[in-house]
């Protein structure tokens, strides 16, 4: 018996790698933390609002660290859904940003 399922992640330079294919991306930070700095592309959904979220397609979620993007994708797959986490965060995040700075 599996008490630890691996889940699903890349890391920030994999992502950056995949933008020019427009993958779906989710920043689960709170607007404010948001606003401050986020990946070009990212749509955000906070964590607390993640559970009510349905998508179809693979969807990349990112956080600030990777802790609550940890926390999406499980409550994510749970529901049946492709999400993969993004290990790092924004703290590792070297790409582009829109909004402030981190």
């Amino acid at each position: 018996m599996f008490f630890f399922k691996k889940l699903p992640s890349i890391t920030t330079k994999e992502l950056e790698e995949m933008l020019p294919k427009k993958p779906m991306i989710i920043d689960v930070r709170e607007p404010q933390e948001f606003s401050g700095g986020h990946i070009p592309t990212a749509k955000n959904i906070p964590l607390k609002k993640i559970n009510s979220y349905q998508i179809k397609e693979p969807v990349y979620i990112i956080c600030q660290s990777g802790m609550r993007s940890k926390q999406a994708v499980k409550t994510l797959r749970a529901k049946g859904m492709d999400a993969v986490n993004v290990k790092g965060g924004m703290m590792s995040w070297a790409g582009k940003v829109r909004g402030g700075k981190l």
